[in-house]
C-alpha cells in the first residue's frame, strides 16, 4: 500500500505575519507570552498567516498549534532566515526581556534585515536592560528607531531605552503573559508529582545567576530560600512546591532543598508543563514566594498571596505595579526583613485581596492595549496595500507601501518629520 505524501496546509490568505523571539521551550514564561501573541494576532486577523522564528523548531511545532509555519533562526544558514523575511507583511519582535547585553544584537540583526526589505516592524512589549555593551546599545539605538511602533513592557525598560539614547516615542504597557488562561492541573497530576492532598502548598521560584542577575550570590540567597521555606512550613504547616520555570531553576531548587532543615516538606514540580498547566497549578496554592518574573505573574494571575523577590529592574517594577512590598534585594543580612513580610503577606491578605485584583484588572487592560495597536498598524499596512493593488503610479507593489508605511509611522511616533531612507545594515 502507497501511503499519500502529507502536505502542509495551505496557507491563509490573510496577511503573513512573522513572530521573532526567544521562543522554542527555554523558558515557561517565554512560552506564555508566545502563546498570548499568537492568540491576539489570530483574534486581530483571524485569516493571518502566522509564521514563528524560534529557537527550536520542532518545540514551537509541537507545541503552538496557532502557528500556521514555523521557521529554525539558530543553526541554521543565515540565507534560510533571510529569505522567509521579504514574504512577511509584518514582523512582531517579542514580546519578552530581550533587549540586554549579549543578545540584543542577535535579535535587532533580523529586525535590521527586515527593515532594509520594506517589511514593517513592531515591538510587541519587549523588556530592555541591562544594556551596558556598546554594540548592543547602538543596535537598540538604531534598530529601535526604525521600527514602525515600539512598545515595552514596563516602565524600567523605558528608562533604559531613554538612557542608551533612542529618540522616539515608546508606548508602556504591561507583560503580554497577563492575558494567559489557565489549563486543568489536576487531582491526578498533584499525585504524579507526589504532592499530598489536602496539604497546605507554599509554592516558590528561584533561578539561576546570569546576564539578568549578575550580582546574586549563589550561596547567600539559596540559604535565605531556604530559610523561608522553613519558616512557611513551619507557620503554616505547609508543603513547599518548586516550579522550575526554566530546566536550569532544577538544581537551584534543589540547592535550596539541601539547605532547609525540613527537606522533607519539599518538592520540585518535574513534568514537562505548559505554561497554561503551570498557571492552573497555581490554583492550588496558598502562598507563592518567588523570584522568575512570570512565576510572580502567574501567582498574582490566580489570586495567591505573592511575595517577589527582586533581582533586577523587571521583578522591581512588576511589584510595584502589583502594589506588593518593595523588597531591596536578596541576600543574606534581609533574611529578617524578608521573614517579616511574609509573615505580613499572609496576616494581611485577606484585606488586601480585592486591591491586588483591581491592580491586575488594570495590568490586563494595559497588556490588550499592545495587541490594539498591532492591529492599528496591521489596519495600516493593510489600506497601504490596497492603495498600491489599485495602480497607483511607480509600480513599487506592496513592499514599497509598506515602506512608506513604516517612515510614516516612524514621523508620527517622533512627533516629528523624518527623512525618509534607506535604514543602514545592522553588521555582526
Amino acid at each position: 500500500m502507497t501511503t499519500a505524501p502529507s502536505h502542509p496546509p495551505p496557507a491563509r490568505p490573510g496577511p503573513r505575519i512573522g513572530v521573532l523571539g526567544s521562543y522554542g521551550g527555554f523558558n515557561t514564561g517565554d512560552e506564555a507570552i508566545l502563546t498570548c501573541v499568537l492568540s491576539c494576532l489570530r483574534a486581530q486577523r483571524p485569516d493571518a498567516h502566522l509564521v514563528v522564528l524560534s529557537r527550536n523548531a520542532e518545540h514551537t511545532r509541537t507545541h503552538h498549534p496557532d502557528a500556521d509555519e514555523v521557521v529554525p533562526w539558530e543553526g541554521v544558514s543565515r540565507n534560510h532566515v533571510l529569505d522567509v523575511l521579504p514574504g512577511l507583511d509584518l514582523l512582531v519582535l517579542g514580546g519578552g526581556g530581550i533587549l540586554y547585553d549579549g543578545e540584543a544584537r542577535r535579535y535587532l540583526r533580523l529586525v535590521r534585515a527586515a527593515q532594509t526589505r520594506n517589511v514593517p516592524t513592531f515591538a510587541y512589549a519587549v523588556g530592555a536592560g541591562p544594556l551596558t555593551d556598546a554594540e548592543d546599545r547602538d543596535a537598540v539605538r538604531t534598530v529601535l528607531a526604525d521600527m514602525d511602533d515600539v512598545v515595552v513592557r514596563d516602565e524600567e525598560s523605558r528608562l533604559v531605552l531613554e538612557e542608551v539614547g533612542l529618540e522616539r516615542e515608546v508606548a508602556v504597557t504591561a507583560d503580554p503573559a497577563l492575558l494567559l488562561g489557565p489549563e486543568p492541573f489536576t487531582e491526578a497530576m498533584m499525585r504524579d508529582e507526589g504532592i499530598p492532598s489536602g496539604a497546605r502548598l507554599v509554592g516558590m521560584s528561584v533561578r539561576e545567576p546570569g546576564r539578568a542577575a549578575e550580582k546574586l550570590d549563589e550561596g547567600d540567597y539559596h540559604a535565605l530560600l531556604a530559610d523561608v521555606a522553613d519558616f512557611l512550613v513551619r507557620r503554616l504547616d505547609a508543603h513547599v512546591v518548586f516550579l522550575p520555570m526554566e530546566r536550569h531553576d532544577v538544581r537551584h531548587a534543589h540547592a535550596v532543598l539541601s539547605h532547609m532543615t525540613a527537606p522533607d516538606k519539599g518538592r520540585i514540580l518535574h513534568g514537562d508543563y505548559s505554561p497554561g498547566q503551570v498557571l492552573g497549578f497555581m490554583r492550588h496554592l496558598d502562598v507563592a514566594v518567588g523570584m522568575r518574573l512570570h512565576f510572580v505573574i502567574f501567582a498574582a494571575l490566580t489570586g495567591v498571596p505573592v511575595l517577589p523577590l527582586p533581582y533586577s529592574g523587571k521583578v522591581f517594577d512588576f511589584a510595584r505595579r502589583l502594589g506588593a512590598p518593595a523588597l531591596v534585594g536578596v541576600a543574606r543580612e534581609q533574611a529578617g526583613l524578608l521573614l517579616a513580610e511574609v509573615d505580613r503577606l499572609w496576616d494581611e491578605y485577606p484585606q488586601r485581596r480585592e486591591d491586588l485584583r483591581s491592580r491586575m484588572r488594570e495590568l490586563s487592560v494595559a497588556a490588550r492595549e499592545t495587541c490594539v495597536r498591532c492591529g492599528a498598524l496591521l489596519d495600516e499596512i493593510g489600506e497601504a496595500a490596497e492603495a498600491g493593488g489599485n495602480g497607483e503610479e511607480g509600480g513599487a507593489g506592496e513592499a514599497g507601501e509598506a515602506g512608506k508605511i513604516g517612515a510614516g509611522a516612524r514621523g508620527r511616533a517622533a512627533g516629528h518629520e523624518q527623512c525618509v531612507s534607506e535604514p543602514r545594515p545592522l553588521h555582526a
